[in-house]
């Protein structure tokens, strides 16, 4: 029997459950990717370290992954239902769609390169998949859980499946006509519920393609409906995207994909995996807070991306979590520390493991396979650093292990810091001693002086932290 399995908690099923693989073979994952319009900020990012964290596991754990992760860059309307995200992007910056979508997927895979998120093993686009998603629309239709609207829009009969709302929890009699993201036609729907797979083209010129119902575009929920089961052979073992898609998206994209499958008994989807909402200093990140963050704006600060990915690993994925520009900055100082320690123990010594060594890397193993309990192991990795009865090979062995789960880059060497002026160091020492007698003016004074010089003040009780601000 398997010393550890991965398990976590399921949407579903309201439970923890235990990741199987359905074909005996690997674990097949769908992960819902970013719809590529503008850059992904670190709440999105969040949501995207997750299904790396789970491949991480499942690999150490000595399972195979096959990994599906979509481009939505056609089809994913704006929140006012009048135009698709990339036209309305592609309208602000006067570059033809496509390759608005081909600028942020590249950022996007830079971001994911940055927090050492490892690539999905396809990355389908919706706009080379669109004759993959005519063909089951079509079996929709030909199964009866699809029909032509009298706007020539293909809906889905919402009332056809009977166990909507498992997932989220939303019944079709408890829901309000025009819920988000749905479009909006007087009269041509059966049903106030149903949503469009594949709409009609109307007055749109662009991003629009022939189809058996006339000129038009697919519909946000049919893409990763028919991606995740030709990709993935008709079944997912695990899906995994943000607390925000469960509804309506993912509750739709269930009803598509198991009414397309008349030849099983079941689900298509296993488990469904969601992480939870980020602040950003006690906010929701929103343009009109003037608070979103991107990976560019923790470069510009002189932080490495990746004391981001530490500050997520504090912090349980389906908790929601407030994030900090000094919480980054901590864990920034931290790695640097860390980075440090063990470049000067392995280059004192061979890495040796030992029975000790083993059973930290095995807690460490068992939390991550426990629901992806980070903060638990990242308390047994800050103690490793400190532990006095670990020879120092023993430290540096046992932190290159964990590594391969933190991701963290561990082993990496520290950032070179500059070296403090004298007149640095004098005014560091006048604004403490001015802060002790209680001299908030001069102390204030002080602190523009170091800013200016480049160096950022923040006060710990009666002591003071200073960084370099790049």
């Amino acid at each position: 029997m398997e010393k550890f399995q991965l398990s976590i908690y399921d949407t579903k099923s309201r439970s923890n459950q235990i990741v199987r693989s359905a074909n005996g073979r690997e674990i097949r994952i769908y992960c819902c990717g970013p719809t590529v319009y503008r850059d992904a900020h670190v709440g999105n990012l969040r949501t995207f370290l997750l299904s790396d964290l789970v491949v991480r596991t499942l690999n150490c754990l000595g399972r195979a992954t096959l990994v599906v992760q979509n481009i939505t860059d056609v089809g994913h309307m704006t929140d006012d239902h009048s135009e698709d995200k990339l036209l309305s992007q592609s309208t602000i910056e006067k570059v033809d769609p496509i390759a608005i979508a081909r600028k942020y997927e590249e950022r996007f895979k830079s971001d994911l390169i940055a927090l050492n998120i490892r690539p999905a093993d396809h990355n389908p686009r919706a706009s080379e998949c669109i004759e993959m998603m005519q063909r089951h629309i079509s079996k929709l239709i030909e199964l009866g859980s699809a029909y032509i609207g009298s706007d020539q829009t293909v809906y889905f009969a919402a009332e056809s499946f009977p166990t909507y709302g498992g997932l989220s929890g939303n019944r079709l009699d408890q829901l309000k006509p025009g819920y988000r993201y749905e479009y909006q036609e007087d009269g041509a729907k059966k049903f106030h519920a149903d949503w469009a797979l594949w709409k009609a083209a109307g007055n749109r010129t662009e991003m629009v393609w022939d189809s058996p119902w006339g000129v038009g575009f697919p519909g946000w929920h049919i893409e990763c409906s028919a991606m995740s089961l030709d990709l993935l052979n008709g079944h997912v073992d695990l899906h995994i995207g943000g607390i925000d898609l469960r509804f309506p998206h993912h509750e739709n994209e269930r009803a598509q994909s198991n009414a397309m499958l008349t030849d099983i008994d079941g689900e298509v989807v296993d488990l469904w995996l969601h992480g939870e909402h980020l602040l950003f200093e006690g906010r929701k990140m929103a343009k009109s807070s003037g608070n979103v963050v991107l990976i560019s704006d923790v470069l510009a600060k002189g932080f490495d991306p990746l004391a981001v990915r530490f500050c997520f690993l504090e912090n349980r994925y389906r908790s929601q979590m407030d994030l900090a520009w000094t919480s980054i900055a901590a864990a920034d100082e931290t790695l640097n520390k860390w980075r440090s320690a063990w470049q000067n123990w392995s280059a004192l010594s061979n890495q040796t493991e030992s029975p000790l060594t083993k059973s930290i890397t095995d807690e460490v193993l068992g939390f991550f396979a426990a629901d992806l309990d980070t903060p638990r192991a990242m308390q047994v990795l800050r103690q490793t650093y400190k532990r006095s009865d670990l020879t120092d090979s023993e430290k540096s062995f046992a932190i290159s292990a964990m590594d391969q789960l933190f991701g963290l880059d561990l082993t990496a060497s520290p950032k070179k810091t500059k070296a403090l002026t004298p007149e640095i160091s004098a005014l560091l020492k006048a604004r403490l001693s001015a802060r002790l007698e209680k001299n908030y003016k001069l102390s204030d004074e002080l602190r523009l002086q170091l800013t200016e010089l480049g160096v950022e003040v923040q006060d710990k009780g009666n002591e003071q932290e200073w960084r370099w601000l790049n």
